[in-house]
């Protein structure tokens, strides 16, 4: 089973930044590794990718389920950051 990545966007009022191509890049760095879906309140996570369009990362987060608790970015200068995050939490959990 793939580890599971649920993802939260912000909403959206004003980004800097494609949020939905910072996503992309991401899931083609885990093809087949990570599972990554919208995040569902009735789902459990192994953890929780919060996407924010501007440093006032206003998405909510505290209703869906993660054991490993959430990673949070707001620039796509992130994108880098959230690979090694996710590096380390695959290699930890292996």
């Amino acid at each position: 089973m793939r580890f599971k990545c649920g993802v939260r966007f912000c909403g959206g009022c004003n980004p800097r930044y494609d949020r939905g191509k910072a996503l992309e890049k991401i899931k083609e760095h885990f093809k087949d590794r990570i599972e990554f879906s919208y995040a569902k309140e009735d789902v459990d996570y192994d953890i929780l990718l919060v996407i924010g369009g501007c440093t006032n990362n206003c998405a909510s987060f505290s209703q869906f389920n993660s054991r490993l608790g959430h990673i949070t970015m707001w620039s796509e200068n992130h994108i880098d950051r959230i690979i090694e995050e996710l590096e380390a939490t695959l290699l930890k959990e292996s």
